[in-house]
C-alpha cells in the first residue's frame, strides 16, 4: 500500500532540534522534523504520546521500556488511511527534571519513527516540551508557551508542516491535550483513557471520547 502522506520529499535525516522563532516573535520550540513543509495545507493527526500510543511508566526514555497501547499501531494505521499525518505533541519534563537527556528522547523518536516508518504510517514530526514552571532545572524551569495546554507546539506544527487546523484532529488522555487542542481551534477533539483501560480525565474541552486511539481513528 502507497502512503497517501508522501506527496513531498521525506527529509533524509530528522531536522533538528530547537530554535527561535525570532523572525515572527515566537518562542522557543524543541521539535524533530521527519518531512520537509507540504506544499499544500495537509490535515493532521496531533497525537499525544504517554498514555495514547505507549503505556505511562512515567519518564520513558528508551525503547526498551516503550510498550505499545492496545491498538495504538492500528490506530495509526486507520488515520493514516484516512488521510492523516501523524504528528505527537507531547510534554517531556522529564527532560528538565534530569530524568533524561534531549540527545536520549532524540534516539527515542528516531527509533519510533522507524517503527512507523516501516508500516507504511510516517510520522511527520514530534514537538516537545521540556518545560516545567516549578519542578525542572535551569534552564527548563520557567513558564512557557508550549506546554500543553498553551498551544504554542500546535501553532509551531501548523506553521513548520503547512497544516490546515480545521481539517486536523487531536487524540489525547489528559485534558490539557484537549484545552491546547481547542485554544488552537482544532475542532475535533477526542479524549481516550489512559493506557487504553484507566478512567477518563476531565471531559470539558473534548468534543468525543473513545477506548484507545483504534477506537478514535474508527470514529472518524
Amino acid at each position: 500500500m502507497t502512503s497517501p502522506l508522501r506527496p513531498f520529499k521525506k527529509a533524509q535525516k530528522p531536522i533538528c532540534l530547537s530554535f527561535l522563532r525570532s523572525i515572527h516573535k515566537r518562542p522557543m520550540v524543541y521539535k524533530f522534523l521527519f518531512s520537509r513543509k507540504a506544499p499544500a495545507p495537509i490535515k493532521a493527526a496531533f497525537l499525544d504520546r504517554d498514555g495514547v500510543i505507549n503505556i505511562d511508566y512515567a519518564y520513558v526514555s528508551k525503547k526498551e521500556h516503550f510498550d505499545f497501547v492496545e491498538g495504538a499501531l492500528e490506530g495509526i494505521r486507520v488515520l493514516v488511511e484516512k488521510g492523516y499525518a501523524p504528528v505527537l505533541i507531547t510534554n517531556q519534563s522529564g527532560i528538565g527534571r534530569g530524568k533524561y537527556t534531549v540527545f536520549e528522547f532524540k534516539k527515542l523518536c528516531c527509533w519510533l519513527e522507524g517503527v512507523l516508518a516501516k508500516q507504511n504510517t510516517p510520522l511527520l514530526a514530534v514537538y516537545f516540551c521540556p518545560h516545567h514552571p516549578e519542578k525542572a532545572f535551569a534552564p527548563y524551569l520557567q513558564e512557557c508557551s508550549c506546554r500543553k495546554p498553551a498551544p504554542g507546539m500546535l501553532l509551531a506544527a501548523q506553521e513548520d508542516l503547512n497544516i490546515n487546523m480545521t481539517q486536523s484532529i487531536f487524540i489525547g488522555d489528559k485534558n490539557s491535550d484537549m484545552t491546547a487542542a481547542m485554544r488552537a481551534d482544532i475542532p475535533t477533539r477526542i479524549l481516550v483513557q489512559s493506557d487504553g483501560f484507566k478512567p477518563f480525565d476531565k471531559q470539558d474541552c473534548c468534543t468525543q471520547t473513545a477506548k484507545n486511539l483504534l477506537e478514535a481513528a474508527e470514529q472518524l
